[in-house]
């Protein structure tokens, strides 16, 4: 069974968020680009800025071996779900329903840096 917080785990899903960062930004750069009004652009890239930056505290997370850092880092990870992939849903599709889960993962990134911090001081 996968354990979501083995360092295993952590690795490859750090790693796989950032490759679709990169993938998602090569993607909105050069394919959107063109489609999407400024607006939305500013959009879909605010999601890859986040996307990076979590996915690259998850995977220093992952590498550092430290299991009690582990948990704020599954909080990053969910957070790249819900934030940046529903910022390039609605990007591209201009759905409100898909903005509408993007607090939750502003939510799932402030516990995970709260946790990060309270677990630091421990």
């Amino acid at each position: 069974m996968l354990n979501l917080k083995s360092q295993k785990f952590l690795l490859a899903a750090s790693s796989v968020m950032g490759f679709l960062g990169v993938a998602f930004g090569a993607f909105g750069a050069h394919a959107l680009k063109s489609i999407l009004t400024p607006e939305m652009m500013v959009i879909f890239e605010k999601g890859i800025f986040y996307q990076l930056i979590h996915s690259s505290v998850s995977l220093a997370i992952a590498l550092s071996g430290i299991e009690k850092f582990y948990k704020p880092a599954i909080f990053f990870l969910a957070g790249i779900i819900l934030f940046s992939f529903s910022l390039y849903l609605y990007s591209v599709t201009s759905i409100k329903l898909f903005a509408m889960i993007t607090p939750f993962g502003g939510v799932s990134f402030l516990t995970g840096w709260l946790l990060l911090a309270i677990k630091a001081m421990r």
